[in-house]
């Protein structure tokens, strides 16, 4: 993968990779489509905001609606419709994820579907060939992530399978081809815990097999914020300059911003939609329940620092309004601005970088977000 560091303020980076689907810059968020859409958002909407690559799922694309129709389809791009980049993960997290419905093993995971109970294997291979299927830009390898809190040992004896899963995803990956004339990349996941010795050793190991870029897995599960920022940290601090930094799962603008600090490139996180659809919306002064009865008057716009179309052309009574009446309409705005909000905040944070005065933009915006935060 062609990537290019553009810029760097301390640890924080600006950069952008070059897809068969076009560019991406980064720092950026990925909103989540899960099973080929985003949801309550066309695809018109995605690329107004400026959405520059989309994250599917493919342990659900897997279920449905199948590798066979979507190969037939001439990959997830042509089905969804979408001409830019995609990253798939690679259905690990979902499936381990299924506690009373899998069962690990050293070749792979067996697992029943939530869907029909059918039992289906991902190993390192099978998860190889449906990306392939997919035709997605960026492929994760299988890997497991341990819950927190777990024992050093397990977290240890989990790492070594994630390991060996790697190696043998990267053997299969250079067995195979694309099925869709546009290249792909693989990406590995470092996993460890919150124990540094464990990240240590998958971060070296993983580097030494020369993926196109590389992942913290196995963050924002419970630990509390601060140790994932040192994790993150030092997970960072082990994997190549020359290749971007994905960590995923994560999370609150908080979280993006702070992570941002400590070298990542890449993000994702279901919070601004599956949160904007359960009326919560993000702001630069913190969150604001529109279902909450003190908006039943209030005519302002959603957010008076955002210029996206949900906030030009509705406001907050109105959004209540739409929250009340249960339309599907107030889905749609709310999950519009929230993504809008992170997708500027991206853009910000590269402009902070570029012109190197990121640390100063980072606690302006931080100690907004608190204060109003503490305050509401």
């Amino acid at each position: 993968m062609n990537f290019q560091l553009i810029a760097q303020d301390g640890a924080a980076r600006a950069g952008v990779f070059e897809t068969g689907h076009g560019p991406v810059e980064t720092p950026v968020f990925m909103p989540v489509g899960t099973q080929g859409s985003v949801k309550a958002v066309g695809r018109g909407d995605l690329e107004k905001l400026g959405c520059q690559i989309l994250l599917g799922n493919t342990y659900h694309l897997y279920l449905r609606p199948g590798t066979e129709l979507l190969e037939r389809a001439g990959g997830l791009h042509k089905f969804v419709g979408w001409e830019r980049p995609i990253l798939t993960d690679s259905g690990g997290y979902q499936v381990f994820s299924l506690t009373d419905l899998r069962t690990i093993r050293d070749d792979g995971v067996e697992f029943r579907s939530h869907v029909d109970g059918s039992t289906h294997v991902f190993t390192p291979e099978s998860v190889v060939q449906i990306q392939r299927s997919l035709g997605s830009d960026i492929m994760m390898v299988l890997d497991e992530c341990p819950p927190f809190p777990s024992e050093p040992g397990y977290v240890s004896r989990s790492n070594d399978r994630t390991l060996a899963w790697a190696q043998r995803c990267a053997e299969e990956f250079g067995r195979t081809r694309p099925l869709f004339g546009h290249q792909q990349y693989l990406f590995g996941i470092v996993q460890g815990g919150i124990h540094r010795e464990v990240r240590e050793r998958s971060a070296r190991a993983l580097v030494k097999l020369n993926f196109d870029g590389y992942s913290i897995g196995g963050l924002a599960v419970g630990e509390p914020a601060e140790t994932m920022y040192d994790i993150t940290q030092f997970s960072a601090s082990m994997l190549p300059e020359s290749k971007p930094r994905y960590l995923m799962g994560v999370g609150t603008p908080e979280n993006l911003v702070e992570s941002i600090a400590r070298g990542v490139d890449m993000f994702d996180c279901v919070l601004p939609t599956r949160n904007g659809r359960n009326g919560m919306i993000f702001t630069r002064r913190g969150t604001v329940n529109i279902r909450n009865a003190k908006y039943k008057d209030d005519f302002g716009p959603i957010d008076p620092d955002c210029s996206c179309d949900a906030c030009r052309q509705s406001s907050r009574a109105y959004l209540r309004h739409l929250f009340q009446v249960r339309e599907v309409l107030g889905l749609q705005l709310a999950t519009v601005h929230n993504l809008s909000f992170y997708c500027t905040l991206m853009r910000e944070a590269r402009a902070a970088i570029a012109g190197k005065r990121f640390p100063a933009w980072k606690e302006a915006f931080l100690k907004l977000l608190r204060t109003e935060v503490a305050v509401s």
